[in-house]
């Protein structure tokens, strides 16, 4: 069905309506192009526009239709171009000719837009809820390890005993921001554009606002022209999952190398891991690695949405069709990939003796002997010198710090104490990096209670 063809002299040409269509990718928009109906015929009737009989046969055919979308069994017809022409030819199944005064002071451009929203609207809520989860598990699992000291990496060497829940509060911190950055697209979001028109507003006596406060929207578009031609909910939308994925393959990657051979921190139940066709012994943890790499598409996807906008004149263009691909895969991969960590988080069994055994292979508390010999008066860079000397020579003999003596110590500076032997022991050094923000147990219960605290703020907001 064509809602536009009376213009032209000549039936389309069947390759230019196939390669046109848009009906595939509007499927998923189905349900908001109906709520967006609803609304606009419930205003028609308010505003006097359409008879109240009119307006009561076109509500009642959107509401079957609505249940028909939701059950999925709506029927899709082969020669529709689009959502909008699906739902109004059935529409016009089920209520006659008068289906086609649905179409009163709105353009396929305003529509489209409207539905559009509604639907971002609902997926920025589906990857909160994802990332909620995620944080769940983090915070869950942290909990239960305060205590753990892990070696904390720069450079991907080890650099400094942390707890495993304060490595774990990071990533926390990291989906607390996208969490935070969808919120403010949301509100960008949540803007009517119903009334817009093609490009120019109507001259029957609408009342947008009403529909936007039906659809629970926080507005309506100031500018008409502005309305049928903004895009930017979708890229900001698409960004921030983006985002969140990227944050997503820092963890992933952690858990690929924690569940590795080489650091054996962790293990993965059986249930998340796969093997080898041909190695019995492997144990593969293929989900992350996927999570890890899907990421790398929503950045495509975040390309893609914002060289499609690039210079594109106002008002509508067709380009505009294009926006339903990256909003889609930005949104599929950012949620079934937060889901996806959530489930992998919870089936981590971390080993705690190897990662005590990693922080006292790596001279990680060297560090706590530079600021003993601070607190003695030396200035930080002799004090870093020093250090630096003992370590060369002990790892040269093999050693760790922990079998230094304080005979040992002294003949490298008098100015070592004799407590400066329990500065060298692992948990001395967790302890006592009790700073704001800081890694001893001490804080991270503090952090632990505080970020449970935003995310009960953040439930109650929604």
């Amino acid at each position: 069905m064509s809602l536009w063809g009376s213009r032209m002299s000549a039936p389309l040409d069947p390759r230019v309506r196939e390669f046109t269509s848009s009906l595939e990718a509007d499927k998923r928009l189905a349900a908001y192009d109906v709520r967006g109906s609803l609304a606009h015929a419930r205003m028609l009737k308010r505003q006097r526009i359409l008879s109240d009989d009119a307006a009561d046969r076109i509500v009642a055919g959107l509401e079957e239709i609505a249940r028909e979308v939701g059950e999925g069994r709506f029927p899709w017809p082969d020669d529709a171009e689009d959502v909008h022409s699906a739902v109004e030819a059935r529409l016009r199944e089920k209520v006659g000719d008068i289906a086609g005064a649905l179409h009163t002071a709105r353009s396929r451009n305003d529509q489209v837009a409207l539905a559009l929203r509604l639907f971002t609207l609902d997926a920025i809520d589906s990857v909160d809820d994802a990332l909620d989860d995620l944080q769940t598990a983090l915070l869950e699992t942290a909990r239960e390890h305060v205590d753990a000291v892990m070696p904390g990496y720069t450079h991907l060497q080890r650099a400094q005993p942390i707890s495993l829940a304060h490595h774990l509060l990071a990533h926390v911190e990291a989906f607390d921001r996208d969490r935070a950055r969808l919120g403010e697209a949301r509100a960008r979001a949540g803007v009517s554009p119903l009334g817009a028109g093609a490009l120019a507003g109507t001259s029957h006596p609408i009342d947008p606002r009403s529909i936007a406060e039906e659809l629970g929207l926080l507005g309506t578009f100031r500018n008409s022209v502005d309305a049928v031609s903004d895009r930017d909910f979708v890229a900001e939308f698409v960004f921030c999952c983006a985002l969140a994925a990227v944050h997503g393959s820092r963890l992933a990657e952690e858990i690929v190398l924690w569940t590795s051979s080489e650091f054996a921190f962790a293990q993965l139940e059986d249930r998340l891991a796969t093997g080898s066709s041909i190695m019995p012994q492997k144990k593969n943890a293929d989900a992350a690695e996927l999570v890890r790499a899907r990421g790398a598409r929503t950045i495509g996807a975040v390309t893609a949405i914002l060289a499609m906008l690039k210079g594109l004149p106002l008002a509508y263009d067709r380009d505009l069709q294009e926006d339903r691909a990256p909003l889609y895969e930005a949104l599929d991969i950012a949620r079934e990939g937060g889901r996806m960590l959530a489930t992998i988080v919870r089936g981590l069994r971390f080993d705690r003796a190897a990662m005590r055994r990693a922080c006292e292979r790596g001279y990680l508390t060297a560090t706590e002997l530079a600021d003993h010999l601070v607190r003695a008066g030396v200035p930080f860079r002799d004090a870093h010198a020093v250090v630096g000397r003992i370590v060369r020579e002990l790892a040269d003999r093999d050693r760790p710090l922990e079998s230094l003596t304080l005979d040992e110590l002294r003949r490298y500076d008098t100015r070592f104490k004799a407590s400066a032997l329990d500065e060298l022991k692992v948990e001395h050094a967790l302890a006592s990096r009790s700073s704001p923000g800081g890694t001893a147990p001490v804080r991270v219960r503090e952090a632990l209670e505080a970020a449970e605290a935003r995310r009960r703020a953040r439930a109650g907001e929604r």
